[in-house]
């Protein structure tokens, strides 16, 4: 029996130092060994946001012995290691630079393969840990930084359909937390706070609704937010908001996600309709509900990472190194770090005022 490949994965993209182990069965479907992640929220708490260079130093002083803590657990031998995958970019440059100078050098004196992983391939991989996955598929990525829909073709091969034209949502879930009081992390927390309020109570907008495509923008909605907020005496006012906030956001991705659908099948014309959603907010328990019953209705089949794989973690970024290994695409130690790195390369560029939509 041929030996498996056993894939190192390093993320430090932003305010999570993690690390994992993960190989494959002989129906070559991945195992995970091991998936540390060791989270920061204590040294930003007081910041009320992540601080890139608080988190940089928490990164060099934890990657080692949250490698040594993946090895460790996966129970193999550190010479067993066939390929080390470490985050790349898109993310926080001071921070990216910690794992990525981590990931090849211990490649280096392994004298092993290293693999540059996007981190967002790893979120739009990431289904494929636990769920027999094939391309194509459409992908709605909605997490602290981006949101975006994005046609899958192949590894590598992504069309994007639509984007966030200023605000990604769970920055726009976090914004709303901060706003109501909730410390840093809040985004999941609105999700508890909308339980207990009157999602009816606030009228809010819901900018470029109805144009734009699958395209979305939430600076809008945040400034609402921002302005009720000052008006608010009672914390029911405040659940209140919270459950307005979500409801909102929820009707326009039923909305825009629909708009996806159709480009999706218009561009790729599907055998089989796949919906897969990853990323940090994907663990939004009611948004995952509308867009499973959306995917009834519309004839698709809904995937998501398990909730413990839709933040930052490691054991995506070693599912992309996984599949490039079993194609040798490898890159050379001198590959840099890049904050900005679209997995649509030819996507254009849709930020700030003056966006034509």
């Amino acid at each position: 029996m041929s030996k498996k490949p056993l894939i190192l994965g390093i993320e430090s993209s932003c305010d999570e130092t993690a690390a994992s182990i993960i190989t494959e069965n002989d129906q070559g479907n991945p195992i995970v060994l091991s998936n540390i992640v060791s989270s920061q929220v204590d040294v930003h708490k007081e910041f009320g946001g992540v601080v890139p260079e608080l988190a940089a130093r928490s990164h060099v002083e934890k990657i080692d012995l949250i490698v040594q803590k993946a090895i460790d657990e996966s129970k193999i031998d550190i010479k067993e290691i066939d390929a080390v995958a470490s985050t790349a970019g898109p993310g926080l440059i001071v921070c990216l630079s910690v794992g990525l100078s981590f990931g090849k050098t211990f490649a280096a004196s392994l004298n092993k393969p290293f693999i540059a992983v996007n981190h967002l391939e790893g979120h739009a991989l990431s289904p494929k840990l636990n769920s027999k996955l094939n391309y194509p598929y459409l992908l709605l990525l909605i997490s602290g930084g981006h949101s975006q829909y994005l046609s899958v073709k192949n590894l590598g091969e992504y069309k994007r359909l639509g984007t966030t034209i200023d605000d990604a949502i769970g920055e726009a879930f976090d914004k709303t937390a901060k706003l109501l009081g909730i410390e840093f992390p809040g985004g999941p927390q609105v999700e508890v706070l909308a339980k207990k309020g009157d999602p009816n109570k606030y009228n809010l907008p819901k900018p470029i609704f109805n144009k734009g495509g699958c395209n979305l923008s939430f600076a809008g909605l945040k400034t609402a937010i921002l302005n009720i907020t000052k008006q608010i005496k009672t914390e029911q006012e405040k659940f209140d908001l919270a459950a307005s906030f979500q409801k909102t956001v929820i009707e326009i991705l039923h909305k825009k996600t629909k708009i996806a659908f159709t480009e999706f099948e218009n561009q790729i014309k599907p055998k089989e309709k796949k919906f897969v959603v990853a990323g940090g907010v994907a663990a939004n328990k009611e948004i995952r509900n509308m867009l499973i019953e959306l995917c009834k209705e519309e004839n698709y089949k809904p995937i998501f990472p398990p909730i413990e794989l839709c933040g930052d973690n490691a054991a995506m970024i070693a599912m992309v190194g996984l599949e490039k290994f079993k194609l040798k695409q490898f890159d050379n130690l001198d590959y840099p770090a890049k904050p900005r790195w679209p997995l649509d390369q030819d996507a254009v560029f849709l930020k700030g005022a003056g966006v034509k939509l």
